[in-house]
């Protein structure tokens, strides 16, 4: 099945193409389109020339376009979740929570697109603002080109595409490589709405080749990415005055303290550390326990553990399946080694079976090694004793990222003194770091990024703020 790009409006054959395999069977599922230099500059100009037509819609037109994809994307949820199983080998029952995720995400989109307010200035509170009268207008930023990762292929594209749309930007939309058949899926739906042809384009191809184009070119007003620190620093260092926002890495932490019960923990984190095969930016990497739970802990998390189902991701018992690619287990693994010869020790997993990573844990964990202090991103997760809450949010603390954490505690003094202590973009009390819900400002800091996604917070990144006095003298 040859699959092509879409630019202005119009469904265009390229030059050459790739075959695009799946994570779990390794058949062929598509060929995808390999876009040229040129391909993407017309992409840039049809998103360039629309971005008036765009900015002039009125807030009800362009809710209203949210509102049709909505409706569209509810008539086809099943379509969508399978296209996501078979490019990013997530099992078929959280492909189809992303895609209803995806719909509540372009409603909250729609919702806020009617609430793109500024605010009064008090001149007179100056004294030299007597019979002066302020105002802020928020306006569309231009052409926003949007950079997503194969985790979430469809949710986190609405997680840029929502916001732009309901601030009145254009968009280029450059997918994963591995998972472009979602965005493609997307353009489909989006070609039936009432949005003006050329605000909204798909390019797939060579992530250096398109992100090189988008970075350079003087119509792109802001860039907004999700995927690995490197990239994203390196986009930053070159994208000169453009408006820049980057959902970068993390290794997300979590304290248990002592006298909670462990019995919704546990399932909590047998959720958060391997959902989508620990692929998830916020996935639970590292536990820190006190002494006096640790051992019943960890008992109980193995037992939970060894009860998920590996296997074909389009079956509705599977909770694990294939790493987005066999490269990334062979690396997982070579973590999981390091982390062994180095003192660790294997509580259950480590190991493949029919070419899928079982759900590893580890314990005993120094904080030096890979599984501890880079971003895992595959079903490792480690189990550290500590004995104070001190120590837990040093460790956590003790990390080159910072995007969510989390801490279970009956003490609202730790509580309150943890949410302060942690050098992260959010902090959750009685919840495990991975709990998202899509309105929430969501963002890190340190390495994990620059900026807010959540819908608010990604439209106040995607619009200028312009000030208008009127001298009443």
């Amino acid at each position: 099945m040859q699959k092509h790009i879409y630019v202005n409006g119009q469904w265009e054959a390229t030059a050459s193409y790739t075959t695009l395999n799946a994570p779990y069977s390794k058949k062929e599922i598509a060929e995808i389109p390999q876009a040229t230099e040129e391909d993407v500059l017309r992409a840039i100009d049809a998103a360039y020339d629309t971005k008036k037509t765009v900015a002039n819609m009125t807030a009800f037109e362009r809710s209203q376009v949210l509102e049709q994809l909505i409706t569209l994307l509810l008539q086809h949820k099943e379509k969508a979740a399978k296209i996501i199983s078979l490019e990013a080998g997530k099992p078929i029952k959280y492909a189809l929570l992303e895609v209803e995720r995806t719909i509540e995400t372009y409603k909250f989109a729609a919702e806020e697109a009617k609430r793109l307010v500024g605010e009064m200035i008090p001149m007179d509170a100056a004294e030299n603002g007597k019979n002066r009268f302020g105002y802020t207008l928020e306006q569309s930023i231009g052409v926003v080109a949007a950079i997503t990762p194969f985790n979430f292929p469809q949710n986190l594209i609405a997680h840029k595409v929502g916001p732009a749309i309901a601030a009145g930007n254009t968009i280029i939309l450059k997918p994963a490589s591995q998972t472009p058949l979602s965005a493609l899926f997307l353009a489909e739906l989006m070609d039936q709405t009432s949005l003006p042809k050329g605000a909204f384009n798909v390019i797939t191809g060579s992530g250096k080749l398109v992100g090189d184009v988008l970075i350079q070119s003087d119509k792109v007003n802001m860039i907004t990415f999700t995927g690995s620190p490197a990239v994203g620093i390196d986009i930053r260092n070159r994208a000169g005055l453009k408006k820049v926002a980057l959902e970068l890495g993390s290794n997300a932490g979590l304290i248990i303290d002592k006298k909670v019960n462990l019995d919704d923990i546990v399932a909590k984190c047998v959720v958060g550390a391997f959902s989508n095969q620990g692929q998830v930016c916020i996935s639970l990497q590292r536990v820190y326990v006190m002494d006096s739970l640790y051992d019943e802990f960890l008992a109980k998390f193995i037992a939970q553990t060894e009860t998920l189902v590996l296997g074909d991701p389009l079956e509705m018992t599977t909770d694990i399946s294939s790493l987005i690619h066999a490269n990334e287990e062979i690396r997982a693994l070579d973590w999981i080694n390091e982390a062994l010869a180095n003192g660790a020790n294997l509580a259950t997993g480590g190991k493949l079976h029919n070419h899928m990573l079982m759900p590893t844990i580890l314990t005993n964990v120094a904080d030096h090694l890979k599984v501890s202090c880079q971003e895992v991103f595959a079903p490792i997760v480690i189990v550290n004793r500590i004995t104070s809450i001190q120590e837990g949010i040093e460790a956590i603390n003790n990390s080159k990222y910072g995007l969510q954490a989390g801490i279970f505690t009956n003490d609202i003094q730790t509580a309150f003194m943890a949410s302060k202590a942690l050098e992260v973009g959010g902090v959750m009390i009685n919840d495990i770091p991975t709990y998202r819900v899509d309105q929430m400002p969501y963002g890190g800091v340190k390495e994990s990024g620059t900026g807010k996604e959540g819908v608010k917070y990604a439209i106040q990144e995607m619009t200028e703020k312009k000030l208008i006095v009127w001298n009443q003298s």
